[in-house]
């Protein structure tokens, strides 16, 4: 069986191993591939695993071999689904691995906007605080999450686990989501929440439906104290909407995690944007969440190989 991996550097790129695909077939491990590599490395593939590279129709139709998709990752819109179920091909994800990970993640965003630890530990280094005539100072406002409002936009197992840890430092928890979550938090409609939220964090897929959700009109609704956190998908984000909405002051700050089109582009809005701050797509790769995912894939191309596939999308 031959298993073509075509971006598998991420996952393993700090020590986590691929070392157990190895006893299932013939593995051809690419660091990573471009579109048109893409093409031409699944040629010969029977097990196709990507995490990120796109696996286009024209790559599917010009596979003749493969018999199985396998994303190591939870989102899989970088396959051409419908093409593959034309040809009878079965893909797979990991539909969980990262929960711990990304609500961790979302808090340590959090947590920066309220106290910037970093940048009054420089100050200290930098000798300000041996200058101060008082015995404390501080840079920026420090900001308690007690008592105000979080707004989570999809209420899967991370905006659970999100509102779990919003309720554990005393926030109240507004939700916006396909099926109505159970107490102790609230159900509102999606403008509702934008309104009311004084952090607002996104954990929807990224579907026709919700591509664009935060946009100029959206923006509007929000308080000027508001800040906006963004996980789960760039294409979430009208980019350019949400960079004057900053520059205006419409919301205090941004923090997100990923953008429409990564790697993040240099004329992309929100890098000039005053209060956004942008990190390179991170909230997932926790070394216990990338092993959990590793292996999660793994045993998709074993399942389907001894005739009962799993995760199948």
């Amino acid at each position: 069986m031959k298993i073509v991996v075509l971006d598998g550097r991420t996952l393993a790129a700090d020590g986590n191993s691929w070392a157990g695909l190895q006893a299932l077939g013939e593995v051809e491990m690419h660091d990573r591939s471009s579109p048109e590599e893409v093409v031409t490395r699944s040629r010969s593939a029977e097990v196709l695993i990507t995490n990120k590279a796109v696996v286009s129709a024209a790559a599917i139709e010009q596979s003749p071999r493969l018999q199985f998709i396998a994303v190591s990752a939870t989102g899989y819109d970088c396959v051409d689904v419908r093409a593959a179920r034309q040809r009878g091909i079965p893909v797979a994800n990991v539909p969980e691995y990262g929960t711990a990970s990304v609500a961790q993640y979302v808090f340590a965003l959090l947590l920066h906007l309220c106290h910037r630890v970093g940048l009054h530990a420089d100050a200290v280094q930098a000798g300000d605080w041996s200058k101060s005539p008082d015995f404390c100072f501080w840079k920026t406002p420090q900001w308690e999450l007690a008592g105000k409002t979080l707004g989570i936009v999809g209420y899967g197992r991370i905006g659970r686990q999100v509102a779990a840890i919003g309720t554990a430092f005393g926030m109240e928890v507004l939700v916006h989501a396909r099926t109505l979550p159970k107490p102790p938090v609230t159900v509102a409609t999606l403008d509702e929440l934008f309104a009311r939220a004084d952090v607002i964090s996104l954990h929807c897929p990224l579907t026709p439906a919700t591509a664009g959700l935060v946009n100029r009109q959206r923006l509007q609704l929000v308080k000027p104290s508001a800040v906006l956190i963004n996980t789960a998908r760039g294409g979430l984000v009208v980019e350019a909407d949400l960079a004057d909405a900053l520059n205006r002051g419409q919301l205090a700050a941004a923090v997100v995690d990923v953008v429409s089109r990564e790697p993040l582009q240099p004329d992309n809005p929100l890098l000039a944007a005053t209060h956004c701050v942008i990190t390179p797509h991170i909230a997932w790769a926790t070394r216990e969440a990338r092993a959990r995912l590793l292996d999660a894939t793994i045993a998709n191309v074993a399942n389907f190989l001894a005739g009962q596939p799993t995760n199948l999308v």
